[in-house]
């Protein structure tokens, strides 16, 4: 999958990402919502962040991009990261991500259009 990391996700996701085999790049640091919405939709990628603004499907459509997972796990450790994306990953393959919407929490995700 390709995939782009927001700047407010734990950086070392984006190595444990790699090595499951997702083509992923990093979210450059300062860039506002609509850059970081404009540069997932250029380069066809699924946006994974923490930043819940990005919940606004009005604002910010999943359809734009390649879809938008939002991580809401507390705290952000990267250990809770990985499991909350393993989960999701193991069970939904690109196409069923692709222009959705995806809240991603410990106990499970929810999957909206």
């Amino acid at each position: 999958m390709k995939v782009l990391l927001d700047e407010d996700v734990h950086v070392k996701l984006m190595d444990w990402l790699v090595e499951k085999g997702h083509d992923v790049l990093r979210v450059p640091s300062g860039f506002k919502n609509g850059q970081v919405i404009g540069l997932a939709k250029r380069e066809s990628r699924v946006l994974i962040t923490r930043d819940k603004d990005f919940a606004n499907r009005l604002m910010y459509p999943p359809s734009a991009c390649s879809g938008i997972v939002i991580l809401r796990v507390h705290p952000p450790e990267l250990g809770k990261l990985i499991l909350a994306l393993q989960m999701l990953l193991a069970e939904l393959a690109a196409d069923q991500v692709r222009g959705k919407l995806i809240i991603v929490e410990e106990e499970g995700y929810h999957l909206l259009s």
